[in-house]
C-alpha cells in the first residue's frame, strides 16, 4: 500500500481484536473472524482509503485462507452497517473508508493519494435545498486537484 503522510482528521486507533467485533458487534452484525480481519484492515490504513484489492493483500497476510469473495461480501456487510463508506473519487476502484463523521475527499491527479479534509459548512446548513419528497440517505463532497507535495515538485522541474 502507498506510504501515506498523516493529513487526515481522523485517525482510527489501532485495532485490538476485542474492540473491532465490539465494533462490529455494536452495528448490529455478527463478528466473524472474516469480517473482524477485513474492517481491521481498514481501520489499520484508514489514511490510505485502500481498495477491495488492497484490503485483500492484507487480509490474506493475516487469514491466509480468505478469498476476494469473501472480501467483497465483508465489505458489503460493513457498508451496509455504517461502519465504512464506499468512496468514488474517479473511474478507478471504489475505495474504503472507516471514517464515518461527514468530510469531504481531496484526490490528487498527479500521485492518486486520497486524504480525508474537514467540512466548514454542513450540507444541512449549507443553504442547498432538497425538493420536498426527497430523502436524502447519504452526502458526499469530493475535490480533485494538486497536493501540495506534487505542486512543489512542479515548481522546483
Amino acid at each position: 500500500m502507498k506510504d501515506v503522510k498523516a493529513r487526515t482528521v481522523f485517525v482510527p486507533p489501532h485495532r485490538e481484536r476485542g474492540a473491532v467485533d465490539a465494533r462490529i458487534a455494536e452495528s448490529g452484525l455478527r463478528p466473524t473472524a472474516q469480517r473482524s480481519v477485513v474492517y481491521g484492515v481498514l481501520l489499520d490504513h484508514a489514511k490510505e482509503h485502500p481498495t477491495a484489492d488492497e484490503i485483500f493483500i492484507q487480509a490474506k497476510t493475516e487469514k491466509p485462507e480468505i478469498s476476494m469473495a469473501t472480501v467483497y461480501n465483508c465489505l458489503d456487510a460493513l457498508v451496509k452497517h455504517h461502519l465504512v463508506k464506499q468512496v468514488h473519487l474517479d473511474r478507478a476502484a471504489t475505495r474504503y473508508c472507516p471514517n464515518m463523521e461527514e468530510h469531504a475527499h481531496f484526490l490528487c491527479e498527479t500521485c492518486g493519494e486520497v486524504w480525508d479534509f474537514e467540512i466548514a459548512v454542513k450540507p444541512r446548513m449549507s443553504g442547498f435545498r432538497v425538493p420536498s419528497g426527497f430523502a436524502v440517505t447519504q452526502r458526499e463532497v469530493n475535490m480533485r486537484g494538486v497536493c501540495p507535495a506534487c505542486a512543489e515538485q512542479e515548481v522546483v522541474r
